[in-house]
């Protein structure tokens, strides 16, 4: 659908003018906003599924609640989109995701309706529960002009910890207006079920409801259908009792479950809970991929899609190289067959951090432990306690959010746990909210840690398997996407542990590359004259080869696809100095700021980490120390 195709969305340029329409128009204006995110995302590629899937919401949301006085925090902001387009961003849909473009996430500093930044999950209650109390405390949560906060959480992300903290929180701070929306769409409604919940729905949160719960609940036990759902909503509850119990005796008064592609039942629902106050749950019930047949029919494929034709569908990509992703997953099942003790834990990121084909081929060593970081690594230390060998497959970004459970847990009594950092560096269209540019400094500072940095496929197979032979706890971090194209053997070696590995033998200078900036290093080290070393381990250090360049080189380089300050670069500043040793360095990385989104290869060259800019950099600090010649040498991996 393209802008001649959404006349009524063109109207629309904030939720102020949302709220002149008719309710009637709106059935139109969703079909409108679906097209149009499915043709936005098709031509820029981000988060499908769950935008599609939150169309109805975020229109009724906007015209029952005076946004942005109304706070509303979209957990994970995976489903921001029709919010971004209906509160003025419709016309910069077209830069999504794209340097200088708007974010794929809620973000404060680009719109007044984006309350909070969000990408990392479960945050949403315990930011709204923060502005409700501020908004008490500042005289704005009283009289019928008094503010109101809602956060949209989906069910996914009600599997973390946080979500049931700031819950068991706002069940007992007095005098709020908090209205927590569960996002549920992992069940579907069939229309019987949902014509009869839209009417319970509309009784229920009517202001006589606190009087009228226990004969809702005899209607509950009498009608079939309404029945059957809420037998099945006590399956999710792991409980023998039904959901309205559960967040009821946390302090919430609990509505639902309701349609939430239906806005005859949206629209009147919240109008009715806009009126109440205090802790309010409303259970809502979407379908991922909502009028997208494709992506209804597979919501994964289709969740995070790169550039597509909406009427073909994502076809499958030509064979190229393979992303280090894949090599993990090649090596986590070629491990598994040769190691039955190896475990493989994710927090919900199977697909993302390549476990799909471990699960097929080892379903009893695989567990998905949702989105519990926290948990996740504590759970690995105690298989590891009783001999089991763990892999923790996760974001380097995710895994900041267990760094107690890391240190305490983990590293504090030497547990043979595998990190596998995916998404190290810069990631690219999901900008700074996903880079991972921080393990190095909070990994390295641990003790009892191995830190490894590959510098290819090839390597960074190598490196898992040494990882799998420590005897204490280890993490491999590795980019987002392809490597330079090495060809990786099948056979496994276990690589000493701490050395590095001399690619170029110059003169003068000597280039420390760590990880991914080996390749740019090599290219620029070549025109330069300079020694170039892939130092492969970031801990330990391979101490004596610095000592020795030392005596042979006059100033040192470092690079590494992270941030400067504590990184790679200041751990051989910090070894040079150990071992008395002082010589002009320059530290390249990633800057002391956040790095916004775009094109990976793109924002490197920004900063300088391509191998121009290396070059250039190293020219303009140790120009008089060059030759210029290029006269290096190759030099035979140790």
């Amino acid at each position: 659908m393209t802008l001649a195709q959404t006349p009524l969305l063109e109207t629309i340029n904030s939720p102020a003018d949302l709220r002149r329409l008719e309710r009637s128009s709106l059935k139109k204006l969703a079909e409108e906003l679906r097209g149009f995110v499915l043709d936005a995302v098709s031509r820029t590629g981000g988060h499908l599924s769950s935008n599609l899937g939150t169309v109805e919401l975020t229109i009724a949301l906007h015209y029952i609640f005076n946004t942005p006085y109304d706070r509303l925090v979209w957990d994970v902001g995976h489903q921001s989109y029709p919010h971004k387009i209906l509160t003025g961003r419709r016309r910069q849909m077209d830069n999504l995701r794209q340097h200088g473009g708007i974010s794929g996430f809620p973000r404060r500093i680009e719109s007044e309706y984006d309350t909070f930044g969000t990408a990392h999950s479960s945050t949403s209650i315990s930011a709204a529960l923060g502005m409700a109390v501020a908004s008490r405390n500042l005289g704005e949560g009283k009289g019928p002009q008094r503010r109101r906060h809602v956060a949209v959480i989906g069910d996914g992300a009600m599997s973390a910890g946080m979500a049931f903290e700031a819950l068991n929180n706002a069940g007992v701070t007095p005098d709020i207006d908090l209205l927590v929306i569960l996002n549920d769409n992992d069940m579907s409604i069939s229309p019987a079920v949902g014509a009869m919940n839209r009417y319970l729905a509309r009784v229920l949160s009517a202001r006589p409801v606190l009087k009228a719960r226990d004969v809702a609940r005899q209607m509950l036990s009498v009608v079939p259908p309404v029945y059957e759902l809420a037998k099945r909503l006590e399956e999710h509850a792991k409980g023998m009792m039904v959901p309205a119990t559960f967040f009821e005796e946390l302090g919430f008064t609990y509505f639902g479950p309701i349609d939430g592609h239906d806005l005859d039942s949206l629209l009147p629902t919240l109008q009715n809970l806009r009126r109440m106050s205090g802790p309010i749950f409303l259970h809502v019930i979407t379908r991922k991929g909502q009028g997208y047949k494709l992506a209804e029919a597979d919501p994964v494929l289709y969740h995070g899609p790169g550039k597509f034709d909406p009427a073909e569908g994502i076809k499958a990509a030509a064979a190229g190289k393979p992303t280090y992703t894949r090599i993990f997953s090649d090596w986590i099942c070629d491990m598994g067959a040769l190691e039955p003790r190896l475990v493989a834990i994710t927090p919900a990121m199977r697909e993302g951090s390549g476990l799909v084909e471990f699960e097929k081929r080892f379903p009893d060593r695989y567990f998905d432990v949702g989105i519990a970081e926290q948990h996740a690594v504590t759970f690995a230390a105690g298989l590891a306690c009783e001999g089991m060998k763990p892999v923790v497959a996760i974001y380097s970004t995710f895994l900041q959010r267990a760094y107690d459970q890391l240190i305490h847990d983990v590293a504090l009594q030497n547990l043979p746990v595998v990190f596998a950092l995916d998404r190290a560096g810069l990631v690219g269209a999901d900008g700074a909210t996903h880079t991972g540019a921080y393990d190095l400094a909070f990994l390295r500072c641990i003790p009892n840690m191995t830190v490894m940095a590959p510098s290819d496929e090839d390597e960074c197979r190598q490196m898992l398997f040494t990882a799998s032979q420590c005897n204490g706890p280890s993490a491999v971090r590795y980019p987002r996407g392809s490597g330079p194209g090495v060809e990786v053997r099948k056979d496994l070696t276990s690589l000493p542990i701490g050395q590095a590995d001399v690619k170029l033998q110059g003169k003068r200078v000597a280039m420390l590359a760590f990880g991914s900036m080996v390749a740019p290093a090599v290219a620029a080290g070549a025109a330069l004259g300079a020694t170039v070393v892939n130092m492969r381990f970031v801990k330990p250090l391979d101490v004596g080869l610095l000592a020795e360049l030392a005596g042979s080189h006059d100033a040192f380089v470092t690079l590494e696809e992270h941030v400067v300050m504590g990184g790679a670069g200041s751990a051989c500043a910090e070894a040079l100095a150990q071992a008395g040793i002082s010589k002009p360095m320059l530290h390249l990385g990633l800057p002391d700021r956040f790095i916004d989104h775009g094109d990976h290869a793109a924002l490197l060259k920004l900063e300088g980490l391509d191998a121009a800019g290396i070059e250039a950099s190293v020219r303009a600090r140790f120009g008089d120390l060059l030759s210029g010649d290029g006269r290096t040498r190759l030099v035979a991996s140790r």
